[in-house]
């Protein structure tokens, strides 16, 4: 049996094209747009949506990181010792006002589970960090002590938010 030469490169192509409709899902079936969920970061609403949450947030962390920090630059880091003063207590409260207007931006979207969740441990821990008193300078050990975790969370608020808002334009 005589081959035809292009017979070969064809079955191989066409066992590519099986193989990569295999791993990526694709039925042949045709796809129902209104069945589908539009959560995925390629969805030109929650694109624009993503994006524009982002850049209203960026704005906002951008100005109160440069004032007031962030990480071990920040006067709530646990390693400060302002920690338990007056400049901890303006940057909580400046990173918890940006933990809610990023709560504000996404409510009642979908895609954004990672800054959801960072915004509201944020706001948790400036919460806790102002029921202690911890910008007071607190005498009780166990009150300084109970400080501590809150302060590390106020302390990596800013690029915490900017992470999340970051994974938002990938839809997590």
């Amino acid at each position: 049996m005589k081959r035809h030469p292009t017979s070969v490169p064809a079955a191989v192509g066409a066992t590519v094209l099986l193989t990569l409709a295999l791993l990526t899902g694709c039925s042949g079936r045709p796809v129902d747009r209104a069945a589908t969920p539009s959560a995925s970061p390629s969805a030109p609403g929650t694109a624009i949506t993503a994006e524009r949450v982002k850049s209203a947030l960026e704005a906002r962390l951008g100005a109160n990181e440069a004032r007031f920090g962030s990480g071990t630059g920040s006067p709530c880091s646990t390693s400060s010792a302002r920690m338990f003063a007056a400049d901890c207590g303006l940057a909580a409260r400046a990173a918890g006002a940006d933990a809610s207007f990023a709560l504000e931006q996404i409510e009642g979207q979908r895609g954004f589970a990672t800054l959801r969740t960072v915004a509201q441990k944020l706001r948790t821990a400036v919460a806790s960090y102002e029921r202690l008193g911890c910008a007071g300078d607190p005498a009780p050990a166990a009150t300084r002590h109970a400080c501590l975790a809150p302060a590390a969370v106020i302390a990596q608020g800013f690029p915490d938010l900017r992470d999340g808002a970051n994974l938002g334009l990938r839809g997590a």
